[in-house]
Formats: structure tokens, C-alpha cells, sequence
């Protein structure tokens, strides 16, 4: 297994060195890497270039939560907990996306209740609603956050990051 070396650019410092191993064949082993940037956790989840319009993919963190990322028509990156709040599976990466009066949503492949992307709540059920994650892409490779433990992220508007930055 080959690790790699390379710099992490950050809000609050000048940049941290994080390693990404590279598996069988030169693939890299996304997913198993988390660079800690300020009161971030920042987890690889796969190279831009691999996420498909419309889709989901879903991400584990290394805190153990489960992630739904979704890249939107627009370009735009968002990404909520993937475990569906009424069925309790992990299943929300398999949603329909779409949008409801200029809203980006997940559509629970389950139930059929659709969530916001922006900010996670069930627009049938607002009592209800997913945990939102911020997003980055470095280097290409996107990126998932989730607050270190015993604190809370401070990030502006945390799921939403255009593709290109």
C-alpha cells in the first residue's frame, strides 16, 4: 500500500498534511481518510469526476454516521444523513432528486416523503428532518464534514458547495 502526502488548505491555518493510502491497482482508498481542519472532520468520499448528476452515493464518516451525497443538475453539491427518520434504514443516498417550488429535495425511496436538501427538514412532516453536512471538493475530491466530538460546526450554510470550488 502506497500513502500519499498533500496538503490541505484551511480557513484557520495555512494548511495540514493528511495521507490518503492507495489501494490495489493505484485506486485511492476514499472514505478511510479524515483531515481535521479548525472544529471540522473533514472525510474523503470519492473524485469529483465519479458523481453522477442526480444520484446519490452514500459515505461514511469516521464518527460512524452515514451520509447521502448528492451532486445536483445545477452543479451544486449537498449532502444529508442517510438513514430514512420513518423507515430507519439506510437508504436515503437511493432517493428520487428533485425539487419542490425551487427547493432541492430527496424523495425517501421507502415512504416517499420528500426532504430538503438545504436544510434536511421532511416538508410533509416538519417535525421530522435529516442532519445536514457541509461539503468541499479539494483537489477534486469531495469531501464531507461532520462536527469533531463534544462540539458543534460553525459553517456557513454547511451543504452547500458548487461543484467547481
Amino acid at each position: 500500500m502506497t500513502v500519499i502526502d498533500s496538503k490541505m488548505p484551511s480557513d484557520t491555518d495555512s494548511g495540514r498534511t493528511s495521507a490518503t493510502t492507495i489501494g490495489a491497482g493505484g485506486v485511492p482508498n476514499f472514505g478511510r481518510e479524515s483531515v481535521r481542519d479548525g472544529r471540522l472532520e473533514w472525510t474523503s468520499a470519492c473524485p469529483l469526476s465519479r458523481l453522477i448528476p442526480g444520484r446519490g452515493v452514500a459515505v461514511l464518516l469516521s464518527g460512524g454516521e452515514q451520509v447521502a451525497l448528492f451532486l445536483l443538475d445545477d452543479g451544486t453539491l449537498r449532502a444529508v444523513g442517510n438513514i430514512d427518520p420513518f423507515g430507519r434504514a439506510a437508504v436515503m443516498s437511493r432517493g428520487l432528486v428533485g425539487d419542490r417550488a425551487g427547493e432541492p429535495i430527496v424523495t425517501s425511496p421507502l415512504l416517499k416523503q420528500p426532504f430538503s436538501l438545504v436544510d434536511g427538514r421532511c416538508l410533509d412532516d416538519e417535525s421530522v428532518s435529516l442532519p445536514v453536512y457541509g461539503v468541499r471538493v479539494w483537489a477534486g475530491v469531495v469531501q464531507v464534514h461532520s462536527p469533531l466530538r463534544g462540539t458543534t460546526a460553525d459553517v456557513a450554510n454547511p451543504a452547500a458547495v458548487p461543484a467547481g470550488e
